[in-house]
């Protein structure tokens, strides 16, 4: 019963044809499987892009975060009152609140000796910056100035200062023209904006910078009681709060910063392009596999369509023979992209990963270049004459 059923859908048909020519059909795999593997990497770079622009910002312990109306993204921070951010303890649902200085030094190799810049955070050690444990286990060597915590995530170029610190030897380097010394290793990674991360107090951050406004911050911390809705709670804060500060859900802020790179710069249309581009290819490779295997068996659509088979089903042959391709062609695209990803996961700390989206979005996409490619090549089928061909 099964096995009539499963020859009345003619997929037994549809596979004949497709694995009568091997070499053939071992091209139109390939040529889905590449057109997978680039829209894959394609999306994967712009996503894995957008996420590491907002490495820090997921991290920070934080379920409201003040930022001025002059800060554009990570790369370019504006300082705000820092006066504004203790007035938000008027507010009830207000638990703490931390101040935060962000801005970019120069980090000079203790090896090599060349400068390379990174971001610097300056925080009050007594406070909860990250929602990550290991700032705070460590926050208390900061309070002695000229003291860091250095992201061992960082790039290779800033030179082998984990490696030196968990050697167990003193690593020192300069910071802004200044000597400081590595009293502890976090694990943050590189962000869009930034290849390494230094986190010190804000009394050093202030000796690295001199140029920091007194009273000023870039970014105000604020954790609420528990149950509080952090929207309700912002939209009370903006409500009072003078227009020289500007209030975020956490979310909101992560938000604000992927929009700056997926809106200010050509990033997101570049690696859309690319995926458009992968669709397009797979879509010409499989019309033209398609295509050539109507052509090639005409005679014998023909004559079954003089034995009196109507055209709708030999039609779904050919929708099977996509829908098989599109089924068969991703498995391996599917497979080399997992791989790439650990890859590049591994070479550029760049947070690229399989997701449930992005596999069902690829899958989408390989399934109605396949289709949709069937469909054009069924045209050669319905407007052929059997009495012609005979």
């Amino acid at each position: 019963m099964i096995r009539a059923l499963w020859r009345r859908r003619g997929v037994p048909l549809a596979w004949l044809l497709l694995s009568r020519q091997p070499v053939r059909l071992l091209i139109a795999l390939a040529g889905i499987s590449f057109a997978g593997i680039l829209m894959f990497m394609q999306l994967g770079f712009r996503d894995g892009l957008f996420d590491a622009s907002v490495t820090i910002h997921r991290l920070f312990d934080a379920d409201l975060v003040l930022m001025s109306p002059r800060s554009m993204s990570s790369i370019s921070m504006a300082g705000f009152p820092e006066r504004r951010l203790i007035q938000t303890m008027a507010e009830p649902e207000v638990e703490s609140v931390s101040p935060v200085h962000w801005n970019f030094v120069l980090w000079r190799n203790p090896e090599t000796r060349s400068t390379r810049s990174l971001l610097a955070l300056g925080f009050e050690p007594d406070d909860s910056l990250f929602v990550d444990s290991t700032v705070a286990d460590q926050s208390a060597s900061l309070r002695q100035k000229g003291r860091v915590l250095f992201d061992s995530r960082s790039r290779p170029e800033f030179g082998p200062v984990a490696e030196r610190f968990n050697a167990g030897q003193v690593v020192e380097s300069e910071v802004a023209g200044q000597r400081v010394r590595v009293s502890g290793l976090v694990e943050l990674g590189p962000s869009f904006g930034a290849d390494g991360n230094l986190i010190t107090s804000r009394e050093t951050f202030r000796s690295l910078l001199p140029s920091t406004t007194r009273g000023s911050i870039e970014l105000g911390l604020i954790r609420l009681r528990d149950g509080a809705d952090p929207e309700a709670v912002a939209e009370r804060l903006r409500s009072w709060l003078p227009n020289d500060v500007s209030v975020f859900s956490k979310n909101a802020f992560i938000e604000f910063e992927k929009n700056y790179w997926r809106s200010s710069t050509a990033i997101g249309f570049i690696f859309s392009l690319g995926a458009a581009m992968g669709f397009v290819v797979g879509c010409v490779i499989v019309y033209q596999i398609l295509y050539g295997d109507v052509s090639d068996h005409l005679p014998e659509y023909a004559t079954l369509m003089a034995m009196g088979y109507p055209l709708r089903d030999l039609l779904a042959v050919v929708v099977r023979e996509g829908l098989m391709l599109a089924l068969v062609g991703y498995l391996p695209a599917y497979a080399a992209g997992e791989g790439l990803y650990a890859l590049i996961r591994g070479s550029t700390q760049l947070p690229v990963g399989m997701s449930l989206q992005r596999a069902l979005l690829v899958f989408t996409m390989i399934l109605v270049m396949c289709l949709g490619s069937a469909l054009v090549a069924m045209r050669k089928l319905a407007d052929a004459d059997p009495a012609e061909i005979f």
